[in-house]
């Protein structure tokens, strides 16, 4: 295991379970002081307890990413956790904000548009669209007062930007205008020092890419015949792009939308 991160300060949204907990896990066991947020408290604190077993640290905050003070809040989290020893004159831990990684996100729905209820609409669009609009203004205004800068990944989907499918249409408006989020704040940013990206995962191990009623076995069998590879992603092979945008190995990768998918969108 590398140590890209040590003693770096990073957050992530959506970390109390599948892809967000992965990051997470990821991040710290590479040296990050990690701050944790979701909606959930009780799947936060198995997130922080799963990190600091293996050696890490990490923060626990409750945040609804669709209300923009609770994002500004976990932003202030990250910065107040001291990265080092190293204190400023007037005794105040030096921190900052080295890495976001904006995963929270849900889909609503699963039947045609025209059935699709305005709550379910509106949830979609509060969370994975204003959402990571919260975040990434908030992460950004702290990561441009900093002289390194820092580094910010959003999860999309190949829904939206990259296919279509019956049943999900809403959920992929949504995640396509993550990835127009993604780009046009990537050039607004990158003269100030926030190189921003996003991934775009498949399936992946999670319940969202289970159908309804489907159990894992079926959805492993449904994979063997519809995906290239064979399989869904593992989160921790999502985690693994995540980390590599986020790193200094990809310092000149800028506004790019990283598809993981098996190779379904090839």
């Amino acid at each position: 295991m590398t140590s890209r991160f040590t003693d770096r300060t990073a957050l992530v949204t959506g970390a109390g379970s599948g892809i967000g907990r992965a990051v997470a896990l990821a991040l710290a066991a590479e040296g990050a002081h990690v701050v944790v947020a979701g909606r959930r408290p009780e799947p936060l604190k198995e997130t922080v307890a799963l990190i600091e077993r293996a050696g890490g640290k990490a923060l626990a905050v409750t945040a609804d990413v669709s209300r923009a003070q609770d994002v500004q809040a976990a932003v202030d989290a990250a910065v107040d956790l001291p990265r080092s020893r190293l204190r400023s004159s007037g005794g105040t831990p030096i921190g900052s904000l080295d890495v976001a990684v904006n995963n929270a996100g849900v889909f609503r729905g699963g039947q045609p548009l025209a059935e699709l209820t305005d709550d379910d609409w509106r949830s979609q669009l509060d969370i994975n669209v204003t959402g990571v609009f919260h975040a990434l203004r908030a992460e950004i205004r702290q990561m441009r007062t900093q002289p390194a800068g820092g580094a910010i990944v959003n999860i999309s989907s190949t829904f939206g930007p990259h296919k279509r499918t019956p049943g999900a249409t809403a959920y992929a408006a949504t995640k396509a205008a993550v990835s127009a989020l993604t780009r046009g704040a990537a050039l607004d940013h990158i003269a100030e020092g926030v190189r921003i990206n996003a991934v775009s995962p498949g399936a992946t191990d999670t319940a969202m890419s289970l159908r309804p009623g489907e159990t894992e076995d079926g959805r492993a069998e449904r994979m063997r015949r519809e995906m290239p590879l064979g399989r869904v992603s593992a989160v921790e092979e999502i985690a693994a792009a995540v980390l590599y945008l986020a790193s200094d190995d990809a310092a000149s990768v800028v506004g790019t939308d990283l598809v993981v998918d098996g190779g379904q969108t090839a």
